[in-house]
This record gives C-alpha cells, structure tokens and sequence, in this order.
C-alpha cells in the first residue's frame, strides 16, 4: 500500500531560533516516518510495532507495562501491539521471575531477524542520505548535542506553568 507523498516544509523561521530548530524535528520526523513506511512496507507492520520489536531486540525483553510506559502510550494499546507481534511470530511471552501475570514479552529468532534486515536497510538509506548531505561531521556532533540538550529541556519540567 503505497502513501501519498508528504508536502513540504515551507514555513521559515530566523536562525538560531530555538523555534526553527523544533519546526526543522518536527519536519524531520515526519519525514523520517514516511520513508520508514515506504523501505518497511513489505512487512505491513506500523511504526509502532516496528518500535516495540526493535526495542526487545536493543533492550531485551520487557513486560507490557514497562513497553507502554517507555513509550507514553496505554498498557491496552501496548498489548494490542504485542498481540500482533505474538500472531506473527515474532516475539514470544516468558515467564517472568518477578511477576506471577505480568509475562515478559522477548523477540523470537525470527523477530531478531527481522530488526537485523530492518536496521541493514535503514543503514543503506542513511548511508544513501549522507552523501547528499553538505555538513561535516563537526556538524553532525553539534547537531546531536543541541537535538539531545533541548529533548532534555522537554524532558524536565521547566516547560510547565508555575502557579
């Protein structure tokens, strides 16, 4: 099933402003996603459950509510998720030591393999996407430091209004 193509970004902010480079992320996911769907369309899977099962496979296995609350999502949406991934074979419940019901949820073989092809073919694409790119790698650690200290700043409760 192919997806229309994602418009692009037209709105223009000065440089520097903390705005722009939100704007620039939040373009940039959308994008991401787009080209993730088209390079992983032959599993039909969503990017959810494309994350849930790279996430098993980085991480080991987890339980459904340590999946969904890494995530920001309902334990019940979670489980819909995981439910899919247990239908195809690609992750498996196991017992879990700490928690009579509360199984562990861990990648199959085939699961593993899975996430081993996705992560060549997302490795070509960003290999593919590099060579168009006119940076350096300065560049590049620079980016990932700013990206990484404002997803901080979200991450803390300075956002929030004070009373």
């Amino acid at each position: 099933m192919a997806t229309r193509r994602p418009r692009r970004l037209r709105k223009r902010h000065l440089d520097g402003e903390i705005r722009a480079i939100v704007d620039e992320a939040v373009a940039l996911s959308w994008r991401v996603r787009y080209v993730a769907d088209q390079i992983h369309l032959e599993g039909g899977r969503s990017e959810t459950a494309r994350g849930v099962l790279r996430g098993l496979v980085r991480y080991g296995a987890r339980t459904v509510p340590q999946l969904a609350f890494a995530r920001s999502v309902t334990r019940q949406h979670t489980q819909e998720v995981v439910d899919g991934l247990i239908a195809d074979g690609l992750v498996e419940k196991q017992p879990n030591p700490t928690h009579q019901r509360s199984h562990l949820i861990a990648p199959t073989t085939r699961g593993i393999e899975v996430v081993a092809a996705h992560d060549a073919e997302d490795a070509r694409t960003m290999i593919a996407v590099g060579a168009t790119m006119k940076v350096s790698r300065a560049d590049l650690a620079i980016t990932v430091r700013v990206l990484r200290e404002m997803r901080e700043g979200f991450e803390s409760d300075c956002w929030r209004p004070t009373r």
